[in-house]
């Protein structure tokens, strides 16, 4: 994993931490086996694959996990196939919950957000996801010169 710049490494690192105690806050994830570096901007968003040890048969061994500086979550590989397509899936789940919060609502159908579901949320996490939209998935996108 390397950043930018010594700063961007440290803080891909730190995130890096942060996701591995996510995942590992959840009782059917009984170790980490393996962890990769997907994509990161340090201090606001890193994407993990990590391949685990699951205590129950229905969960998947290989998940992506994004955390930063906005909720954290997990993500099956299914939909997800490269670091790139788990921010996007990220960002599409994201914005049903921010949909709802706005009325102040929520759904088992939807995300689970360490926040409560508010308008005022709602909006905060909606800049952030725009930011990701705008600015971060951009800069991971294949470009069609080759570079």
């Amino acid at each position: 994993m390397v950043g930018e710049d010594e700063d961007d490494a440290i803080l891909l690192r730190e995130l890096a931490s942060t996701a591995r105690v996510y995942l590992g806050s959840f009782e059917w994830s009984e170790s980490v086996l393996e962890t990769y570096y997907g994509l990161g901007v340090g201090g606001i968003v890193g994407v993990f694959l990590f391949h685990i040890v699951p205590s129950q048969a229905e969960i998947d061994e290989w998940l992506w996990v994004v955390v930063g500086d906005l909720p954290p979550a997990y993500l099956v590989l299914d939909d997800a196939k490269t670091p790139v397509a788990a921010l996007q899936a990220y960002v599409s789940e994201m914005n049903e919950w921010v949909e709802l919060a706005k009325l102040g609502q929520t759904s088992d159908e939807v995300i689970p957000v360490n926040v409560p579901a508010t308008p005022e949320f709602a909006a905060q996490l909606e800049g952030r996801l725009r930011m990701l939209e705008a600015v971060v998935i951009p800069k991971f996108m294949p470009t069609s010169d080759g570079d």
